[in-house]
């Protein structure tokens, strides 16, 4: 269905402003929706989009102009309103029960038109789930279990949600965040049949890559006002990126080979002058196991050498034993049995000895463990070695001396902050990862564990998180990535290894891999004799890795 821009919108927002105490989140802004329609709703973090959401799923009441539906102002006065008006949210994380089935998730709070809610509900949904299904390619079993179903899976049943409510406006936030490339290119084929059948998407990503292929229009938003409105068609991501953040942004992979490094930036004992494959190796893992906080194995016979200087990517669903590898790797976990080696020596145990020995630690949940909300930025900024000079003197910490670097690591890292004795909860999530990096990369880290280093961020922040860690590496630093965007890892990424069911599969060589044939394997599929998925050649599968912007 091709969407008629001439006609009357589904959903209007005209001059909406919504202001939270020192800050107008939604700046008069103007947004058109149309039938058939597909509309990337684009920015950086802190641009205006949740707000913008939220005002139209009845989350937030605009201070100022108009929601309209069809054409008729309209009150959303809660999510409930919305639903009724025929607006439906599917959220970045689905919100289900794990242990119930998905007629069940489902029959929760909903009533079949012209049935009271009796007995057995789920039995009377079950019903309408297998028919949307069908209809649009859904492919979900009303019967199974939630904690059976994959990332996907979890995704469709949050849209059958909606569907089953009869929306005619469908928001999704952010939905391929955590799905392999399969499952996008599934969820791509549901958002077309649902444009077919005539409801209109409004699509939130970073991803700009997936903003190109299945989106009609664009509306990109920088700080909280729109700076444009244009047709995907004939657009780049490049001039996607520059209208989101004014600027030019770089999409080429900028890695240097320690064979392009000058004899002055390295010393003889960091690196060989050759190349990788002769570089001495930094840390070294040998049969891994360790389980999870729900006592259930997580690593299996993990095994890996890591050169200094290289970065090698870690993929993989969520859940497979990624978290546990950087935990343990951090001192965080404890390990079943297996050996660590750092530098041909018996990797420490414990955070802190772990952390004194030259490890640096970028966490996934940047928030509560990689700060402390209650704490300022200076203070943030100092936890790893506020105890010592030049930030404290015989004991006592100095204060000024804290608040001195602390600007001058604002300023670097270009760190968006009222001042440096702001509470870090304040920041926005880019400006808190900015904390993390500056006082993680502080020094010289031998070796840095990165665990979702630009989960949700935005184009620039994920631009100058990307150039930190290239930067680590190019002076020697061996870094280990764990990321769910397949793109991030082939673009910065020397080799790449897949993590499933606990088990560590490659790693293979960054420049043979595609996110096809590491999604093949993130989602269970076999290695051929050359360590790639069936079915594929180093031919198939070599392709340009741009950066996931």
């Amino acid at each position: 269905m091709t969407p008629d821009l001439t006609s009357v919108p589904v959903l209007e927002l005209r001059g909406v402003t919504k202001r939270f105490p020192g800050v107008v989140a939604n700046d008069n802004v103007n947004l058109s929706l149309f039938a058939g329609e597909v509309l990337a709703l684009l920015g950086e973090n802190g641009a205006g989009k949740s707000t913008v959401i939220s005002v139209m799923y009845g989350l937030q009441r605009p201070d100022e102009g108009q929601v309209l539906v069809n054409g008729q102002a309209v009150t959303i006065a809660s999510p409930a309103s919305a639903l009724k008006l025929g607006i439906g949210l599917v959220p970045q994380h689905p919100m289900l029960v794990a242990r119930h089935t998905v007629a069940e998730n489902l029959a929760l709070g909903h009533q079949l038109p012209g049935q009271g809610s009796g007995l057995f509900p789920a039995r009377r949904v079950a019903g309408r789930i297998r028919e949307l299904s069908q209809r649009y390619g859904l492919n979900v079993d009303p019967n199974a279990r939630v904690s059976q179903l994959s990332p996907g899976e979890k995704q469709r049943v949050e849209i059958l949600r909606s569907l089953l409510r009869g929306v005619q406006v469908l928001i999704l936030d952010e939905p391929t965040s955590v799905l392999t490339p399969q499952e996008v290119q599934g969820l791509f084929q549901v958002m077309r049949e649902l444009k077919r059948g005539g409801k209109s998407l409004i699509f939130i990503s970073h991803k700009l890559g997936e903003v190109l292929e299945i989106t009609d229009r664009v509306t990109v938003l920088r700080r909280g006002k729109v700076t444009g409105n244009a047709p995907t068609a004939g657009a780049s991501r490049r001039s996607l990126a520059e209208m989101m953040v004014g600027r030019t942004v770089s999409f080429d992979r900028k890695r240097q080979t320690p064979s392009e490094l000058s004899p002055s930036e390295l010393s003889p004992s960091e690196l060989s002058p050759s190349n990788l494959d002769t570089a001495p190796v930094r840390l070294s893992l040998r049969g891994l196991s360790a389980l999870s906080s729900r006592g259930l194995p997580a690593l299996r016979g993990v095994n890996l050498d890591l050169r200094a200087g290289e970065i090698v990517g870690v993929a993989g669903v969520a859940g497979n034993g990624q978290s546990e590898l950087i935990e343990v790797l951090s001192g965080l976990c404890p390990l079943q049995s297996g050996r660590i080696e750092l530098d041909g020596e018996a990797h420490a145990s414990g955070a802190r000895h772990i952390f004194e020995s030259g490890v640096a630690h970028i966490p996934e949940d940047r928030i509560h463990m990689g700060t402390v909300p209650s704490m300022s930025v200076a203070e943030n900024l100092a936890l790893r070695d506020y105890a010592r000079a030049p930030l404290a003197r015989a004991g006592v910490r100095d204060l000024g001396a804290q608040a001195s670097r602390a600007r001058e690591e604002v300023t670097a890292y270009e760190i968006s902050t009222p001042g440096v004795d702001t509470p870090s909860r304040s920041l926005s999530g880019g400006n808190i990862q900015k904390i993390i990096l500056a006082r993680e990369l502080r020094g010289q880290a031998r070796l840095i564990l990165a665990a979702h280093p630009t989960y949700g961020l935005d184009i620039g922040a994920t631009e100058q998180v990307h150039a930190a860690l290239l930067s680590a590496a190019e002076r020697g630093a061996s870094v280990l990535l764990v990321s769910e965007d397949l793109d991030e890892l082939l673009a910065l990424s020397d080799r790449i290894a897949v993590m499933y069911h606990g088990e560590l599969l490659g790693p293979y060589s960054a420049e043979q891999a595609t996110r096809e044939g590491l999604g093949l394997l993130m989602a269970g599929g076999e290695a051929n004799s050359d360590g790639l998925p069936h079915g594929a050649g180093p031919g198939d599968l070599v392709e340009s890795a741009g950066a996931s912007l």
